[in-house]
């Protein structure tokens, strides 16, 4: 079975580049040459996007392989595929990591244990409802990443294959 989606890679200082595409190869098993340019949204630090096909699971490992790094911005998806869901995984200096199962019609789904320790933590006072089920669903990580996503528009795209 095979799978796909698309790495982001928001902000990156020129220094990280090759240690990014050394990550992704070594998920992917196969070199990676990503097309880096400037990012608009930030002074002195690059972009890439690409396209990526492999085995279901494959976005997950390569965002565990990227977080953490320190001035570095990314998002990565991977479609629904058959008997398996899609997912969003995002990461920010100040936010850290964000993950979420994504449906096949594209909608964050948010397990139903999440919701209930939402909800038990909103009656507790120990959090805002609203405040956390905007957590769930990443909108600061979406305020974060936006003007980043805008300055990319248009930029080249490259495909990645995973080795079989």
């Amino acid at each position: 079975m095979s799978a796909r989606g698309v790495l982001y890679v928001h902000s990156a200082q020129p220094a990280l580049c090759p240690h990014i595409e050394w990550a992704v190869a070594g998920v992917l098993g196969v070199p990676v040459d990503l097309t880096w340019t400037p990012q608009p949204a930030a002074p002195n630090v690059v972009r890439a996007q690409a396209e990526w096909e492999g085995r279901p699971g494959i976005a997950a490992a390569i965002a565990s392989s990227l977080m953490g790094w320190q001035r570095l911005r990314f998002e990565i998806t991977e479609d629904a595929s058959p008997g398996v869901d899609g997912s969003r995984h995002a990461y920010t200096p100040t936010l850290g990591a964000f993950t979420a199962a994504i449906g096949a019609s594209g909608d964050i789904m948010i397990p139903e244990d999440r919701l209930r320790a939402a909800m038990m933590m909103a009656a507790q006072g120990r959090c805002v409802l609203e405040e956390e089920l905007d957590k769930l669903l990443g909108r600061p990580w979406d305020e974060e990443l936006e003007p980043f996503r805008y300055a990319g528009d248009g930029a080249p795209v490259r495909w990645l294959h995973a080795a079989v």
